[in-house]
């Protein structure tokens, strides 16, 4: 599950070097981001996009926002900010404590729209991230411009029939479409998505898709 944290107000708990981490991914995503800690290393203390309360937990306090992480290291306010958290429907992540925890973070490798989560239901985080090394090797320009002429196209098949549902999809990515862009061979590319999806037999009312020339 991709969230949309953008304005939305999240709560950190902690402010070491793993809440940090957590600070460096969660503002880039337009996360609203509150730091409570009575101390904070520099990476967080330095921040002018983070609102720092130099105080501890207060019990209760996480019912104000809409997702939580703790990273103090210490047992007993992870699980207060667990429980405070069931009480009153908000998620909390527990840095390396998954009894406290009610969502996990995976692993992400990610090239411009694209990501690719790899998740070990919070058991062995060591081999999610060494995967997400593997795929972020696979994610390079070629896939992020291809990602870039499916979603022109997925509009363009929206606009044409209503929908955006197709069997051609597969069709065309199992045909080299990446090998093609990864070539520099766009407009091929292109041609062959759009012969997949009908979308020139739909732009001419001819009923027949238009035969694409191969590179």
């Amino acid at each position: 599950m991709h969230l949309d944290l953008r304005g939305r107000r999240v709560l950190v708990v902690g402010a070491g070097s793993v809440a940090a981490r957590k600070v460096e991914r969660l503002v880039p995503a337009g996360a609203a981001v509150t730091v409570v800690a009575p101390t904070a290393v520099p990476a967080i203390a330095e921040r002018d996009d983070v609102r720092w309360h130099r105080r501890p937990y207060q019990q209760g306090e996480v019912a104000g926002y809409r997702l939580a992480f703790t990273c103090t290291g210490a047992s007993e306010v992870d699980a207060q900010v667990f429980a405070d958290g069931e009480a009153s429907g908000v998620w909390v992540n527990s840095a390396d404590d998954i009894d406290h925890c009610s969502f996990i973070l995976p692993a992400v490798a990610r090239r411009g729209p694209l990501s690719v989560s790899i998740c070990t239901e919070g058991t062995t985080p060591a081999l999610a991230s060494w995967l997400r090394g593997r795929f972020q090797r696979e994610l390079d320009d070629g896939t992020a411009e291809l990602a870039r002429l499916l979603s022109a196209s997925r509009a363009e098949l929206r606009a044409a029939t209503g929908s955006s549902e197709h069997p051609g999809w597969q069709e065309a990515l199992d045909d080299g479409l990446l090998d093609a862009v990864r070539a520099g061979n766009n407009a091929w590319a292109q041609q062959r998505l759009r012969t997949a999806l009908g979308l020139d037999s739909a732009a001419d009312g001819t009923g027949q898709a238009h035969t694409a020339v191969l590179p």
